[in-house]
């Protein structure tokens, strides 16, 4: 059996649990499938950072931040759903994505793997999900108001275009962050599987939240360790036990 160190898990839960905070507001803006295609986005950006020699996150966070930048001014120049632009976006983003990489690094950007990170990018990564995490907690009120009625989130000095851009960007950091872990194909699964689980067992927002954080870092926690017990990727086992336990909470609140 592989034996985990806590120090492997710090970085991986901080990203879960910021992930799980953000996917709340996802799942109650009804972005639930196309969440998960914007995590795709990353894929150009990783394709051209390995063809350059440098680190992929680097290219996969340059490439999300100018995806959710281009979907919001696209969202609100055209009025165009999100969901459309996203999806869009996400088809080409895949084509040109699989034309820059291909074999072992294509498995690893869509998967993720278990490398380890360095002491700058651990370090990096652990601001960024604890300034996610608390940005979130921060505008949630905002984020409700708007989804209320972008009338009355206005009138109460709101600024919706502002809000709505942020939240994109703090949206593509979330993946971003999960880019090495779990690859962009599972990313935005693990933004939206805890998020949606918690909206079905908590009756608040605050609640909901807490749910949802829990609930992400458990499942990566318990993932990890049954993918080092099996030596598999982390990735997919990690989605497998979010997915377990959607399917066992619902059930069991539907009982």
């Amino acid at each position: 059996m592989t034996t985990i160190s806590p120090e492997t898990l710090i970085v991986p839960v901080a990203m879960s649990v910021a992930a799980g905070l953000v996917g709340c507001f996802a799942v109650l803006r009804r972005m639930t499938l196309a969440s998960d295609a914007l995590s795709h986005v990353a894929l150009p950006g990783i394709g051209v950072a390995l063809a350059l020699g440098v680190n992929p996150v680097l290219g996969g966070v340059t490439a999300l931040l100018l995806g959710t930048t281009l979907v919001w001014a696209l969202e609100h120049k055209t009025r165009v759903p999100t969901e459309a632009l996203i999806g869009v976006t996400f088809s080409a983003a895949l084509a040109i994505g699989s034309m820059l990489t291909s074999g072992e690094q294509l498995l690893e950007a869509l998967f993720g793997a278990t490398s380890r990170t360095g002491w700058a990018e651990t370090v990096a990564c652990l601001a960024a999900s604890l300034a996610v995490a608390g940005l979130v907690w921060r505008i949630r009120h905002r984020l409700v108001i708007t989804l209320v009625s972008a009338d009355l989130a206005r009138t109460a000095g709101i600024d919706v275009e502002r809000l709505d851009l942020l939240y994109l960007l703090v949206f593509g950091l979330t993946v971003a962050l999960g880019l090495r872990y779990l690859g962009v194909l599972l990313m935005g699964s693990l933004v939206i599987i805890p998020a949606a689980t918690a909206r079905h067992v908590a009756r608040s927002l605050g609640s909901m939240l807490a749910w949802a954080a829990g609930l992400a870092a458990a499942a990566t926690t318990l993932g990890t360790i049954c993918a080092a017990v099996l030596h598999v990727t982390p990735g997919p086992m990690v989605i497998a036990v979010a997915a377990a336990l959607f399917f066992g909470l619902v059930w069991r609140r539907a009982s």
